[in-house]
C-alpha cells in the first residue's frame, strides 16, 4: 500500500458477537435490514413479538458490522447506526464487534464500500446468492494506517461527502422546479384567458362526439373478473396505461364473446382514457397502433368531437391546477377523489378558446416541453456525475492519496 499502511485481516480488528434473546410477544421490536450495494442499515419495521414466528433473535449494538447472509454478495453489509441500537435480526446475519482501539468504525463503514472490499466478498462462490461465513468475513483484508490517520480520512471523507449531498440536493431541488415549469405555465395561460373573458365557458357533453357511449366508466368488477382473462385475444387496459401512457404494457385479455359483450367499453385510437382510482386524473390518449380492447374498472374513456376540441388541448386542461379548483369547487372538499364519477365530470366547467388558438398554444408548449427535457436531460447527466465523485473519493482515500 501507498504510504507505507499494512493489509490485515479483518478478523484483526473485529470478532463475531451472537446475542440472542426470547422474543416477548408483548413488547414491540425494531428490526432492521441491510440496503443492497453497501448503501448502509436502516429500520425495516417496528413489530410487536406476537406477529414474529421465530421467537430467538439477535440483537444489534450500534457500531457493529452487520453481514447479511445471503445478501453480502451484493453490497448486503454495512454499520448498524446509533438509532439502530438494540434492534434486532435473524440468525441469518452476523454481528462483529469492532475493536475500537485498533479501527474507527466510520473508516471501516466507508471503507466496505469499495471495489476493493466487494470484489473480495463476490470472489467467495460461483453465484449472487452463495451464503458467506463468518469465516469468509474475518479473512477479509483491509489497509489499516494509524487510528489518528484513520480519523483525519474520515473527517476529510465526511466533509467532502456533505459538499456532494448538498450538491445533490441543489441538482434535485432543480430538476423538481424544472418539472414543474410546464404545468406552471398551463396554469398561467389559463389563468390569463380566463380572466380576459376571451375564451367561452363550456361542459364536457358540450364538446363530446353524439353517441351514447362517448363518456363511459369501467364495467364493475363483477362484469370482468380475473377468470375472465385469457392469454391472448382483445386486451384489457388498466390504470397504469392512463397514468404512463405506455400502451404496450400490461397482459390482460379476454376472448372475443366476452369483448362483444363489453363493447359498449371499447376503447379506439383517439379516446381518451381517465384514471379514476388511486392517481385520479391522469389522461392519456389512446394511439393509433394500440391493440382492440376494453377500460377496465379504474378508467373512465371519453371520445371527443376533433372539429370542437383538440384531445392534447383538453389533456393540458384537464390535467391543470384550474381544474382540481372547479372539482372542489362542484363538490368542497372532494378535490380530485371524484372525478372518476361521470355526474362530476359532466358538471366540470371548461375554457375553450377556438380550435386554432387551442393549436396555437399546444405548438408553443411542444417547444417550451422540448426545452425542459434537455434541462432534465443535463440535470440528469451531472446528477450521475455526483454519484460517481464519493467512489472516487473513497478509492483515492484508501489509496492513501486523499
Amino acid at each position: 500500500m501507498r504510504n507505507g499502511w499494512p493489509k490485515v485481516n479483518l478478523g484483526e480488528v473485529i470478532h463475531q458477537r451472537k446475542e440472542f434473546i426470547c422474543i416477548d410477544d408483548l413488547k414491540i421490536y425494531k428490526r432492521c435490514r441491510v440496503k443492497l450495494h453497501a448503501q448502509g442499515i436502516v429500520l425495516r419495521d417496528q413489530i410487536t413479538g406476537l406477529e414474529l414466528k421465530t421467537k430467538e433473535q439477535q440483537v444489534c449494538r450500534s457500531g457493529e458490522f452487520l453481514v447479511a447472509e445471503i445478501d453480502a454478495k451484493v453490497g448486503g453489509y454495512g454499520i448498524v447506526p446509533d438509532e439502530l441500537d438494540g434492534a434486532i435480526v435473524s440468525s441469518h446475519y452476523f454481528l462483529f464487534e469492532v475493536n475500537r482501539d485498533r479501527i474507527d468504525r466510520n473508516f471501516l463503514g466507508y471503507f466496505v464500500r469499495t471495489p476493493d472490499f466487494f470484489d473480495q466478498v463476490s470472489a467467495r462462490g460461483t453465484t449472487n446468492y452463495a451464503a458467506i461465513r463468518p469465516s469468509h468475513v474475518l479473512d477479509y483484508q483491509i489497509p489499516l494506517p494509524p487510528l489518528e490517520e484513520q480519523r483525519r480520512i474520515v473527517t476529510k471523507i465526511e466533509a467532502l461527502a456533505t459538499k456532494i449531498e448538498e450538491a445533490h440536493s441543489l441538482c434535485h431541488q432543480a430538476l423538481e422546479e424544472t418539472g414543474l415549469l410546464v404545468q406552471s405555465r398551463i396554469n398561467q395561460i389559463l389563468e390569463q384567458k380566463v380572466d380576459s373573458k376571451s375564451w367561452k365557458w363550456v361542459f364536457l357533453p358540450d364538446f363530446i362526439e353524439p353517441n351514447h357511449h362517448a363518456i363511459k366508466r369501467g364495467p364493475f368488477g363483477s362484469h370482468l373478473r380475473k377468470e375472465f382473462f385469457v392469454s391472448s385475444g382483445y386486451k384489457v387496459y388498466e390504470q397504469k396505461h392512463a397514468i404512463y401512457g405506455d400502451f404496450t404494457a400490461g397482459s390482460y385479455y379476454i376472448n372475443e364473446e366476452k369483448f362483444r359483450e363489453l363493447k359498449s367499453f371499447e376503447v379506439k385510437p383517439g379516446d381518451l382514457i381517465i384514471s379514476c382510482s388511486g392517481t385520479i386524473g391522469k389522461v392519456a390518449i389512446v394511439p393509433f397502433d394500440a391493440e382492440p380492447g376494453i377500460i377496465n374498472q379504474a378508467l373512465l374513456k371519453i371520445t371527443l368531437d376533433a372539429s370542437k376540441i383538440d384531445k392534447r388541448f383538453f389533456k393540458l386542461v384537464f390535467e391543470s391546477d384550474f381544474i382540481k379548483k372547479e372539482v372542489t369547487a362542484i363538490s368542497p372538499g372532494s378535490a380530485m377523489k371524484n372525478i372518476g364519477s361521470v355526474k362530476i365530470l359532466k358538471r366540470i366547467k371548461l375554457p375553450l378558446p377556438r380550435l386554432d388558438e387551442q393549436r396555437q398554444i399546444i405548438n408553443y408548449l411542444d417547444v417550451l416541453v422540448t426545452k425542459v427535457d434537455i434541462l432534465k436531460r443535463l440535470q440528469a447527466e451531472t446528477a450521475a456525475e455526483l454519484d460517481a465523485l464519493l467512489p472516487s473519493i473513497l478509492d483515492k482515500a484508501f489509496k492513501g492519496e486523499l
